[in-house]
């Protein structure tokens, strides 16, 4: 029975398992543990490392080497692993990993950044366009559903440092805010702010 899953963007995974990243996850016996940025390639992943840990890996490698990517560990095995949504010039970027387990399906994901130039961030804002009724598509099949991983925005003003100073910044823009609102309103629930209402915390940085 699954009982934990985390979300983890790692800026690198190499780099992480330098810092001790191995150690934590042994030490914290997680059900299944989801990371964005892995940086990597099929050649160069800590495979085997994270397996000796008694982990199934699953990963989804950006085409770009040292850029983007996912990676899915779990105790069990899952019944079905889909890398991608379908739509090449994001699937290239290794941004979304469906793992299924019985009825439960988990959604790893590391949405696009636009903070480096308006190119990217009409990029990102097609993808949020494309992304939603891919979702929406899914639970019909697989209501069951937990979507995670790296957003790259902050819905309210609660959930981001500075909301003033940001406003006009790729992650907080009022389109980007708007498109949470929307993705919301499909029945996605915020696991955080649904437990945590009030703090003023983030889980967006």
């Amino acid at each position: 029975m699954i009982q934990s899953v985390i979300s983890y963007n790692v800026n690198g995974i190499r780099s992480a398992v330098r810092r001790g990243f191995h150690e934590w996850l042994e030490d914290s016996d997680f059900d299944i543990v989801c990371v964005q940025e892995t940086k990597t390639n099929q050649f160069k992943a800590p495979v085997q490392l994270i397996e000796s840990l008694g982990y199934h890996t699953h990963w989804h490698f950006a085409d770009r080497p040292g850029y983007s990517g996912v990676a899915t560990f779990s105790r069990a095995k899952p019944d079905r692993v889909i890398k991608g949504i379908g739509i090449e010039k994001y699937d290239c970027e290794g941004r979304v990993l469906r793992t299924d387990f019985g009825d439960l399906t988990i959604l790893n994901c590391y949405f696009p950044n636009g903070g480096t130039g308006p190119e990217r961030q009409a990029y990102k804002m097609q993808f949020l366009a494309d992304f939603l009724p891919f979702v929406e598509n899914l639970l019909e099949d697989r209501p069951n559903l937990i979507v995670l991983g790296d957003f790259n925005i902050a819905h309210a003003n609660i959930d981001i440092n500075s909301p003033q100073r940001n406003k006009n910044r790729s992650g907080f823009l009022p389109e980007e805010r708007e498109w949470m609102s929307e993705w919301f309103r499909c029945g996605m629930v915020d696991a955080f702010r649904h437990l945590h209402p009030d703090a003023v915390e983030y889980t967006f940085w």
